[in-house]
């Protein structure tokens, strides 16, 4: 496969940032290379962070994005998504939180943005803010194809706690779902109660 630059964004605190060493140490265990740079902006909870993923085929030598060159953007909060989406290169799809992130119309004419409620899926379907993580990984390689669905998964598991992989599971296949929504042209409406969001 061609190189897949893939950047994740939030702030401090927040999780999204650790789909980013999975996809690293997934591509890895297949015999790629991956690497993982981070910056945050402020050590302060709340300040904007920033996690861009490399994948190749090849040895890696230059390990950071240049603007204009990403393939794939996540982002659940609207500061980071501000700094940050120039890094994506025209047409390139950026997945935003909806209910933290409102892209303007400009951003909606240069990039695909797709509105998947990342953290309330989180919350209220699987019952657990901690797995937006692994939504957001679920998400970016239903995209991507970035690395084989079950070694992510199996690299996911290896890195949470054995008494919560069910409940990474059910995320995992909950972000999956969604994202083959919004593939298949369903849009997402705020309309989420104990039962889920919806999708039409």
């Amino acid at each position: 496969m061609a190189r897949t630059l893939m950047r994740f964004t939030g702030v401090g605190g927040q999780g999204v940032l650790l789909a980013g060493e999975i996809f690293a140490a997934a591509k890895i265990k297949t015999g790629g290379y991956g690497l993982k740079t981070a910056t945050y902006t402020s050590q302060v909870r709340g300040g904007p962070t920033v996690v861009d993923i490399t994948l190749d085929d090849e040895e890696i030598f230059y390990p950071y994005a240049n603007d204009g060159e990403i393939d794939f953007m996540l982002s659940v909060a609207q500061v980071s998504y501000n700094q940050f989406k120039n890094g994506v290169s025209n047409g390139g799809t950026i997945v935003v939180e909806p209910n933290l992130v409102k892209p303007t119309d400009e951003d909606r004419k240069k990039w695909n943005i797709i509105e998947i409620p990342i953290i309330t899926i989180a919350k209220e379907e699987v019952g657990n803010v901690i797995t937006q993580s692994v939504i957001a990984l679920a998400i970016a390689n239903t995209y991507m194809k970035a690395i084989d669905k079950e070694t992510l998964k199996n690299v996911m598991l290896s890195k949470v706690p054995a008494k919560v992989h069910d409940i990474n599971i059910k995320a995992y296949e909950l972000g999956e779902k969604y994202a083959m929504d919004a593939l298949a042209g369903k849009t997402y409406h705020a309309n989420c109660n104990d039962k889920g969001c919806t999708m039409e």
